[in-house]
């Protein structure tokens, strides 16, 4: 990668020894923790040592944290960071199909290694910004090698922890010889030293070759799977041992009651995606949470892509909200009593979105709550801003009021990635510059005429 678009990101400051969060009110999303008012967090050296009402400060750095509400970092369980590009080119779309002409088919092939890199960065510090401090990135544009090593280094370079599901590309030429192969290489050139941000999985279908190569190395599993199209597959699967906890399925809507017993008994982690399953109507439209928890299984929310919306957790969290709420009406309407909603409340939306996120990703003994003995992965959200004072409940202000400029502070292993506000080392008009070259290339490249005002993308290409 250039040295033009690996100077984006200025090198960090050095991280204190110690440093101390004082007088937040403390969302921990640890039962034994619990919330405080107002409270102290200590740490040292990336990790959380302490959580009490009141820490003496010593020799650590401090930040006054008055007038904030402390929480763990979000994790998004699934994003396609290398579409970072093409942000709201499609907000109309319809379809699966319609997602896939304005990525897949019409510009995926016209990536070049540079484009991987700007895609993921772009998309790793625009997580940051909104508070998301983990994400599983969904890397199914891998072409070349070059392209992998290239999405690999921005995450590094942005400073985010990250599971990388590196993935053969949908649509159009690519090296199939660096298949399956790409993965042991990427885990012997990226992951043999002492990296604790970022962790290699596989991305791939029911293939049970690829499968076995991720399994080979130790690797977890990623797959998109739709369960009204692809539950038949799944007794097959799990009586041949295939299915296991080593296993991250996205989306799982419209499965079946004996399809969740597979998963549940196999252990197969499970993410949902309340805005994706209904902008796309993917199969019934409605994102799989309320199944999942029948069965047993806290799924983590994700994002999928940012191509016909936001990439915040916030609007995640609402939009389960409403559609918890929405289907719970009709469940009781149906059942003759119309006054009786079932839905979430704002504390199991809020877990959905940092510790079930944690351990869908396979990480919840590091991130995912506030907890003595995990990484200092937390954000800070001011709760006197305009639009959320006053607080009247904590967990209210957090998953139905603040959005990404009520963020304060951002941490992600006790380093500060957003303070006061802004990112922290980003060299903002040389990532302008980077990101506008790398969308008139493609642009160019696939021959697209840009039109800020269209209702619809329309597609170059429909098929592979």
């Amino acid at each position: 990668m250039t040295n033009v678009l690996r100077n984006i990101i200025q090198p960090a400051a050095a991280v204190p020894p110690r440093r101390l969060i004082r007088g937040a009110t403390v969302l921990s999303m640890d039962t034994e923790i619990g919330n405080l008012t107002r409270g102290d967090i200590l740490i040292e050296n990336g990790i959380i040592i302490a959580i009490e009402e009141t820490i003496a400060a010593g020799d650590a750095e401090v930040i006054d944290a008055t007038g904030m509400i402390a929480l763990p970092g979000m994790v998004d369980t699934h994003r396609h960071s290398w579409e970072a590009q093409l942000r709201r080119l499609n907000p109309n779309a319809e379809t699966l199909e319609d997602y896939c002409n304005a990525t897949h088919f019409s510009f995926a092939k016209y990536y070049r290694p540079a484009d991987m890199y700007v895609g993921n960065l772009l998309t790793a510090l625009g997580c940051m910004d909104a508070g998301i401090t983990t994400v599983i990135d969904n890397s199914h544009n891998s072409r070349t090698g070059a392209h992998s090593d290239a999405a690999i280094e921005a995450l590094l370079d942005a400073g985010i922890r990250a599971v990388h599901a590196s993935g053969a590309p949908v649509s159009g030429e690519w090296d199939k010889a660096h298949w399956p192969g790409n993965l042991q290489r990427l885990q012997e050139k990226y992951f043999q030293g002492d990296n604790r941000l970022i962790s290699l999985a596989a991305m791939a279908q029911l293939e049970p070759e690829r499968w076995a190569e991720a399994r080979r190395l130790g690797l977890p599993i990623v797959t998109e799977f739709f369960g009204g199209e692809m539950a038949s597959e799944l007794a097959a699967l799990h009586q041949q041992g295939l299915l296991g906890p080593d296993n991250i399925f996205n989306h799982c809507t419209a499965l079946p009651d004996a399809g969740w017993h597979i998963l549940r008994e196999a252990g197969v982690r499970v993410n949902v995606c309340p805005r994706s399953d209904a902008h796309y109507g993917i199969e019934d439209g409605m994102f799989a949470l309320q199944s999942a928890r029948r069965h047993g299984i806290s799924p983590g929310l994700s994002v999928d892509n940012e191509t016909s919306y936001s990439g915040d957790m916030f609007m995640e969290m609402r939009v389960a909200f409403y559609l918890q709420r929405v289907m719970g009406m009709h469940q009781q309407k149906g059942c003759g009593d119309a006054h009786h909603a079932v839905t979430l409340p704002a504390h199991n939306l809020l877990k959905a979105a940092t510790l079930d996120g944690a351990v869908c990703a396979g990480l919840q003994d590091e991130i995912g709550s506030l907890t003595p003995g995990k990484q200092a992965d937390l954000i800070l959200i001011r709760a006197d801003d305009i639009n959320l004072y006053p607080s009247g409940n904590a967990f209210g202000t957090v998953v139905h009021a603040a959005d990404r400029s009520n963020i304060d502070t951002v941490l992600i292993g006790g380093r500060i990635v957003k303070r006061n506000g802004t990112l922290a080392g980003v060299d903002s008009p040389r990532l302008r510059a980077a990101v506008d070259e790398s969308r008139q290339h493609l642009f160019a490249a696939a021959g697209y005429q840009h039109d800020m005002f269209a209702e619809r993308f329309l597609p170059l290409e429909s098929a592979t």
